[in-house]
């Protein structure tokens, strides 16, 4: 159902509409606070990553292993 959905001239119809909707000049500031958001969202996504392992107590190994014989 969605195998092609999208295709280099949907690319080019969005971006149209985004040029004609804020204009070129804003475009690259947009990009640059979509850029900035990113990396504030994937550097306090790892952040709470390393904090869950730190928490979480650690399995005893016997038990993992005991279901593998």
């Amino acid at each position: 159902m969605f195998r092609n959905a999208l295709e280099p001239w949907h690319l080019v119809l969005i971006l149209a509409v985004l040029v004609l909707l804020f204009g070129s000049k804003k475009l690259p500031d947009m990009a640059r606070g979509l850029g900035k958001s990113m990396r504030i969202l994937k550097s306090e996504t790892k952040a709470m990553k390393a904090e869950a392992v730190a928490e979480s107590p650690e399995r005893p190994r016997a038990t993992a292993d005991a279901g593998r014989e």
